[in-house]
């Protein structure tokens, strides 16, 4: 597809959204307030919007290969703070993917650049949780890493001081674990919510 036929759907996606609700950019670009912040993986095939049949303006959303929350990445952690201290978002939703490649990388023994480095953080979850894994073929492996890479991102996104900081304050906020099935398009609720630094281990709680 070349890239005139982006620009040509961008204009019929555009007129058919205006034909509906003819102040519908009017009203986006004066203000955004959505309550969900989406961590996702970069992946093409998880457009996070479409997913949750949510429109421009209601899903504030990060992306990045294998929907990881390192502490210092500074991108994230800027994504969050805004999301979190600016948009008061309400939810943020952790999502990842079964037959994610990102996850199949970090199970391989194959060198694949740059990418290593950021992969080794789930290196290191595998051989730490590696007892769950026995018996399992290759994809039935990636597929238990994916949900579990989404339980320590949930957690490790509870242990910053942005989202502890909100609940200090009382405010209303929640982290959720999901993941994404590419073969039915639906998502599974890996029921890790956290609401509350109560649900935390003391080791990662901060006296602010």
């Amino acid at each position: 597809m070349a890239l005139t036929d982006l620009l040509q759907q961008n204009r019929y996606w555009s007129e058919s959204l205006r034909a509906r609700d003819p102040d519908f950019f009017k009203r986006l670009a004066a203000l955004q307030k959505p309550d969900y912040l989406w961590i996702g993986c970069s992946d093409s095939r998880v457009p996070a919007n479409e997913v949750v049949g949510m429109m421009p303006g209601e899903l504030f959303v990060h992306r990045n290969v294998a929907n990881m929350v390192v502490a210092t990445d500074m991108n994230l952690l800027s994504v969050l703070q805004f999301a979190v201290e600016v948009l008061k978002v309400k939810h943020i939703i952790v999502c990842g993917h079964y037959g994610c490649g990102g996850v199949r990388a970090a199970l391989s023994h194959k060198e694949f650049g740059l990418i290593d480095n950021w992969l080794r953080a789930l290196k290191a979850l595998y051989h730490q949780q590696r007892d769950l894994f026995e018996g399992l073929g290759e994809d039935a492996r990636v597929d238990r890493l994916c949900e579990l890479n989404v339980l320590r991102q949930v957690r490790n996104v509870c242990h910053t001081t942005i989202v502890q900081n909100a609940w200090l304050e009382g405010r209303e906020l929640c982290v959720h674990g999901w993941i994404y099935g590419l073969e039915d398009g639906l998502i599974k609720d890996l029921e890790t919510t956290i609401c509350s630094a109560a649900q935390l281990d003391d080791t990662f709680l901060y006296e602010l």
